[in-house]
């Protein structure tokens, strides 16, 4: 009898050690396959950006191949930071340093079997160039290390710490950080470079580009928080609209209310009682899980009718359909990745940037941003379908639970 417990317990162990020992060895093989021309450019200026800015250890991961990430994210993170640079941090470079030299009739025979056969490498030279140009400029400068501010310390601890586990897909983000210090080291106007790095990853307009927001960056988020209410006299009339007026759900009956220019008669949706003009606002909301909507609505936009209710007509939302495609209400709508269906959504709004972000508040995840110039006021706009479970705006002192494993290292 004890034999046989004893077996129940050792041939899990068994197994168990198999799949270790075929893990070490894919992660083995996995190493020596050659790397690419971009990816082996991105390790070195990892090594070369580890040297100058004091305690910036988590490039080790880069430098060393603990990390890994595919060709192609490493060819657009050249392209894009070479743009950068070359916009903020040297001269423009002349048209012979940055195209190759034209012939008057060119090979695109040859030219994309050149593209074919380098992987996408191909051209990749002069905004390398860019990069390398401006990295040894640095080095060359008097002082020993640029000491990148106790914030952005901060963050790269975060960042390191959510990669270890499993949270964040590379650590480029933390490469990308160490860049944006080094460019605002010698900057005449000094910025917050934790914010710096948000906004600039939102405006990339790419979903999910954030995937994971640093804790000292989501408190600053957070600081914004707003005391948003909905206000019953735009709500449609079969919307039930609580007491406090931070709940509301579809009723079985339509409810009988006095026509308002302001009151929402086809779509289910309500508006705040307040609306935003300037600053940053945030405010969190707990939503169904059949069909929402959360966002804001332009002051002139209509409210009467089924108008579709998309960016053209001034509404910047995001919707939840069927519990389970989720969009941005863009033009033509922006489907989000499967899986992405938050229960409690963040929404904060930067006036000044025309930035309107929407997070998975449990998460501490980036889902979109919608990037304009905003000139009117804009009205926090809430949508639902659910006739059993309400849609809650959360107090302002309400917060998610911190990710920190015990006391949290950075409240």
């Amino acid at each position: 009898m004890m034999k046989d417990c004893l077996q129940f317990l050792i041939e899990p162990a068994k197994k168990l050690k198999i799949r270790l020992k075929e893990t070490r060895k894919r992660v083995r093989h996995d190493k020596k396959e050659p790397l690419a021309e971009s990816q082996l450019f991105i390790m070195e200026l990892a090594r070369e950006l580890n040297k100058m800015c004091q305690r910036s250890h988590v490039l080790s991961h880069i430098w060393t191949f603990e990390d890994s990430w595919p060709a192609g994210v490493c060819r657009d993170f050249i392209v894009e930071w070479a743009a950068v640079i070359e916009k903020r941090a040297q001269p423009r470079l002349t048209q012979t340093e940055c195209q190759y030299e034209k012939t008057e009739k060119r090979d695109w025979k040859g030219h994309l079997l050149s593209m074919l056969e380098s992987g996408g490498e191909y051209e990749m030279a002069p905004h390398k160039r860019v990069i390398l140009d401006w990295a040894l400029d640095i080095k060359s400068r008097p002082e020993a290390s640029i000491w990148p501010g106790e914030p952005v310390l901060m963050m790269l601890d975060d960042l390191e710490f959510q990669w270890k586990r499993g949270r964040l897909p590379n650590l480029l983000p933390a490469m990308e950080l160490i860049m944006l210090a080094l460019l605002n080291a010698h900057s005449p106007e000094k910025e917050d470079v934790t914010k710096q790095w948000l906004v600039r990853k939102q405006r990339a307009q790419r979903i999910d580009a954030a995937r994971y927001i640093p804790h000292s960056v989501w408190n600053w988020i957070c600081d914004a928080a707003e005391d948003v209410t909905l206000d019953p006299n735009t709500a449609n009339a079969d919307l039930l609209i609580s007491d406090d007026a931070k709940r509301m759900r579809c009723g079985v009956e339509g409810c009988h209310v006095p026509c308002c220019a302001q009151r929402f008669d086809g779509w289910r949706c309500a508006a705040a009682r307040h609306g935003f003009s300037s600053g940053r606002h945030y405010w969190e909301v707990e939503v169904g899980d059949r069909d929402w909507r959360l966002g804001v609505v332009k002051a002139r936009a209509p409210r009467k009718g089924y108008r579709t209710l998309n960016a053209d007509t001034g509404y910047l939302t995001l919707r939840l359909e069927r519990g389970s495609e989720l969009k941005a209400l863009t033009v033509p709508a922006t489907p989000l990745a499967q899986g992405l269906a938050p229960r409690k959504v963040g929404v904060y709004l930067d006036y000044e940037q025309g930035q309107l972000s929407f997070y998975d508040a449990e998460r501490r995840a980036h889902l979109f941003t919608y990037n304009e110039t905003f000139t009117e006021e804009l009205w926090p706009v809430f949508g639902t379908v659910e006739v059993l479970k309400d849609l809650v705006i959360r107090p302002v002192a309400t917060r998610c639970p911190c990710l920190c494993p015990g006391p949290c290292l950075w409240n």
